[in-house]
């Protein structure tokens, strides 16, 4: 559950730097560079998480489905 919290949280907070770099960028109209640090702000929020859900996956944090993201149980054979 934690790691739920965890995620969404840094999701959130993708969002709203992605969100508040829109704003800076209308508001500004192009000058200034607030625009330029909330996009960066939010490519290194997305690098910490890919890296933490990384990390979590192979620290046995993450629950993965072997049946994959949907359930799906059955293999598709290609005829070659």
């Amino acid at each position: 559950m934690l790691m739920k919290i965890i995620i969404i949280l840094f999701l959130i907070t993708i969002l709203y730097s992605l969100a508040s770099s829109f704003f800076f960028l209308v508001k500004d109209k192009g000058e200034g560079d607030r625009t330029v640090r909330r996009l960066s702000w939010r490519v290194g929020l997305s690098l910490v998480l890919f890296i933490f859900l990384w990390v979590a996956h192979l620290m046995g944090w993450l629950d993965t489905n072997p049946q994959g993201p949907i359930g799906v149980s059955e293999t598709i054979q290609v005829d070659e």
